[in-house]
């Protein structure tokens, strides 16, 4: 599978990195476009900062020049937490795409938004304060109204970025669990 991992708002480190490793360990080519351009983060707040300095916009135009050359030959589009956003924003428009990942995040769907059978896969922590149940629910569902194949899987008690080791909110069981059922997901793609 071709995937297109996108980074959270800490930037392209270590976490995302190993994160590439696995897949392509799995079988799998991948690209980690580097949205904030070589800069990286010690705290969520330091990279929300910069993501709001850079603006939306710009990194969703990053974003799809880095996808661009790659897209024709049906992407899995991937991220963590504002990379999910972006991963999200790209593959429902793009009409190629073979996949969506979500790992910690996901972001609003346009009033139109379609797809044919998107398969959507899913991981956040349960309770996330970026990701409230009732935001939950309804993405769930308008997901599923625009023709999207949606899992979704919770982790009591793991914090927001629960798969990166180099945070706080790590927690090894749950994030060893969300790769197991990201690899199984990757492969019957």
């Amino acid at each position: 599978m071709n995937i297109m991992l996108f980074h959270s708002t800490y930037g392209l480190g270590p976490a995302v990195r190993a994160a590439a490793d696995r897949l392509r360990a799995a079988g799998h080519e991948v690209w980690t476009p580097d949205l904030f351009e070589g800069r990286t983060f010690g705290t969520a707040e330091e990279g929300m900062a910069f993501k709001e300095e850079v603006g939306k916009d710009e990194l969703l135009r990053r974003a799809v020049l880095a996808a661009a050359p790659y897209s024709e030959r049906g992407l899995v589009y991937a991220g963590f937490s504002l990379g999910a956003s972006v991963a999200q924003t790209l593959a429902l428009g793009d009409g190629k795409a073979r996949g969506l990942l979500l790992l910690h995040g996901t972001s609003d769907l346009a009033p139109n938004t379609s797809v044919d059978d998107l398969p959507v896969q899913l991981h956040v922590a349960e309770p996330d304060p970026f990701e409230t149940d009732d935001w939950l629910s309804a993405w769930y569902l308008q997901m599923r109204r625009a023709g999207a194949d949606v899992e979704v899987y919770r982790y009591a008690g793991a914090g927001h970025l629960y798969t990166d080791p180099g945070l706080p909110d790590y927690d090894e069981e749950a994030a060893e669990a969300t790769w197991r059922v990201a690899l199984g997901f990757l492969q019957s793609l």
